[in-house]
This record gives C-alpha cells, structure tokens and sequence, in this order.
C-alpha cells in the first residue's frame, strides 16, 4: 500500500519532538508569561533569551521562511506539525513582531538580494525589532493623503515629516515608512524606505493609552539622512507595497484576534472559564446565568467558525502565494470576535471588571479589565473596520463607488 508521505510527516515530527526537548527550557514549562517578556517590550530572563537565540538560530522561529536567509525552509504541512509540538509542551515561538509578521514577508516579495541578505537573517534570529511608519496625523484612514516628505540629495534621501500610532517605536531599531517623494500626485508620490531608529533627528515619544499602556508612538523625523540603498521598490511605487504589506498585516492580526484571547494583552484565561468561576453553573452543569449563556455560546460559535476560517484561508493563501484582499474580511471579523470576547469577560466578572488597582482586585481582574480597554483598538489598528468593510465592498465583491 502506498504511504502517501505518511511517513515523512511522522519521521520529521519525531525529529521535532526531540529538536524541542533537548533545546526549549523546561522552567519556561511552567511560565508561558516569561516567553512573552520580550514581546511585550520587556527584558526576557536568562531561560528566555536562551530559548530565543536557539530557535532563532534553527530557523524555526519563521519556520517556512527560505533557508538561503535562516529560515527554516520548511513546508506548511512540516511547520503545522512543528507548531503542534511546540504547543504540546507549552513552548512559544519567540520570534515575532512588526519583522516577521508584515515586513519580512513582503521584503522577501519585492526587496532586492542585498536587502533580503541584509535584513531578513536578523529577523530570523530575533535580533531587531521594526516598527511601522504609516498613520500621520492628517492621514490616517485616508493613509495616501501622508506628508512626510523625502528628498533627494544626491547621495542620500532626506527625510522631515511626522508619524502617529507607530506602535514600538520607541524599542525599535529599524522603521518601514512610506514617505512622500512627488507631491504633484498622491497615491503614485509615495515611497517606501527603510529608516534606522538611531540616525540623528528620529525622535519616539510614547501616548499613554486607556488602559494605562503606552504601545504607541508619535515619530517625528528632522533632517533625517537615509542611503540611497534603503529605498525599497521603485521610486513613486511605495503605495502597491504598502497595500501588500497590509494584506500580511491584516492576516496574522485576524489570527491573533479571534485565537481565543492573547496573553499578551493580559486575559489569562477564557471567557467562558472566567464566566464558570465567577458565576457558577446549575445542577446539569450549565452556566446560571441564562442569558449570559446564550449570548456566550454564540460568541464561542462565532469565534470557532473564524478560527476554521482563517484556517482555511491560510491554506488558500498559500497555494495563490500570498494573502488577497479577503484578509479585510477577516480583520473586520476577527476585531468584532476580540471586543465581543472581553466585554462578556468583564460583564462575567461583575464589580471585579470594575477595578483599576489595589485591593480588592486580583492581578488577574486588572489584566482582564485593561484586556477589555486595550481591544477598543481592534477595530482601528491595522485598517479601521470601516475601511476594512469599503476594500471588501470594492475588491472582493466589486461594487461600484457611491455617487
């Protein structure tokens, strides 16, 4: 009988298994937050950084990444089953961030040779972080409107202008900033270029958000010098890069939203295990609170039929190369399941989702509370839900544009 590769699935899982038990340290076992340290802008422990610097060196961190930059090489049906091992002993993958999910894909799309050798192999290792220069203050949802200029002087571009909402800036070592490099034009005035946080006249300066974070950034840039070599695509042709950079965004956004709830933005638990402890169930076992219930159940539905989804749109992806315009249909989703998820939390937790510090409120309260304050941003990070909704009215349905 045929083994339909069968055995080579079996053969790399157990190649895995034993990568993951003699490399991954078993004190993180037990302390999945120590993993997210250095995501979270954090500085990761010994076990961490170690942890880091073995999967980065594997490649495994961006496990389907080509091996000519140090990735992984490996095929999507290798890098599930490497995921699935990963989650069995409760490792995570430490590499990630703006670099992997957004820039790398796309510089591996449209960058040139030296550029990929420049700056993927870092992002394999975990070693830089990026942050995005987009958003200005004047353009926001109207994103083409930015006028952050770029000149050119010859032997260098130079750069003067003002970003919002640049998430990490302040821990970043390099920026991927559209700029404007023809003000004649709009969408077709814009380019992309590569900034180093360190250069003279970049400054991050951190807003204090709702729920007490400070995950983003106003950026300004005065007199910025930047190589020539750090322009990336055509002159003029930054805007069709910075559209496909937001379909990788928008893609592993979704996922993460509608995962079941991120650690890293503090919910430690479930909805509908908060909903169990807090308000208790019946004799058959059944959450108490009728209507609770109901409302809980169908967001849990909701949430597993997106997370089959973008399942299969990922599959989908893949075999067309890439992400589609359908990655707004999952966005606008995956934001609604995220708000919807931690205001049931909060409702479920009662006076406890009140607390904002001090006794009595468990650390677990507060985490869940700002949770709930943090997802307010769902729907405006990475393409508002409204601009989200007028791309799939336009691309993915081919409506015509309102008179």
């Amino acid at each position: 009988m045929a083994d339909f590769g069968g055995g080579e699935v079996e053969g790399f899982r157990a190649e895995a298994r034993a990568w993951l038990e003699e490399n991954f340290p078993p004190a993180l076992k037990s302390d999945p937050m120590a993993q997210l340290a250095s995501a979270m802008g954090g500085t990761p422990s010994s076990d961490a950084a170690l942890w880091g610097r073995r999967i980065g060196e594997k490649g495994w961190g961006t496990p389907t990444w080509p091996k000519a930059y140090g990735g992984g090489g490996l095929s999507r049906a290798d890098a599930r089953i490497l995921a699935e091992e990963m989650a069995a002993i409760g490792a995570r993958n430490p590499i990630g961030g703006m670099g992997v999910m957004m820039f790398g894909p796309t510089l591996l799309e449209v960058g040139t040779e030296a550029q990929k050798q420049r700056h993927i192999p870092p992002i394999v290792r975990g070693e830089l972080r990026w942050c995005q220069g987009y958003s200005e203050p004047g353009a926001g949802s109207d994103l083409a409107s930015l006028q952050t200029r770029c000149e050119d002087k010859g032997d260098h571009w130079l750069i003067n202008g003002q970003k919002i909402w640049t998430s990490g800036a302040n821990l970043a070592d390099w920026c991927f900033c559209l700029v404007r490099t023809d003000t004649s034009v709009k969408h077709a005035g814009i380019s992309f270029v590569l900034i180093d946080m360190r250069t003279p006249g970049v400054e991050a300066r951190p807003i204090l958000l709702i729920n007490g974070g400070s995950p983003f950034c106003e950026t300004f840039f005065t007199d910025v010098k930047v190589p020539k070599e750090n322009l990336m695509g055509p002159l003029n042709g930054g805007w069709t890069i910075a559209k496909r950079l937001l379909q990788f965004e928008r893609e592993n956004i979704s996922a993460s939203l509608g995962a079941g709830g991120s650690p890293a933005l503090g919910q430690t638990a479930s909805v509908n295990v908060i909903a169990r402890d807090r308000i208790g169930v019946d004799d058959e076992g059944r959450l108490s609170d009728a209507d609770l219930r109901r409302r809980l159940a169908d967001h849990l539905t909701d949430a597993r039929a997106f997370q089959l989804t973008t399942r299969r749109a990922a599959l989908e992806a893949s075999a067309a190369q890439g992400p589609s315009a359908a990655t707004s249909i999952m966005k606008y989703a995956g934001a609604k399941i995220a708000q919807d998820r931690t205001e049931l939390a909060v409702e479920a937790m009662g006076v406890s989702g009140l607390g904002w510090e001090g006794e009595p409120f468990t650390g677990g309260d507060l985490a869940v509370t700002r949770a709930w304050l943090r997802s307010k941003a769902n729907s405006i990070e990475g393409g508002t839900s409204e601009v989200n909704l007028n791309v799939v009215a336009k691309r993915v349905l081919g409506l015509p544009d309102p008179r």
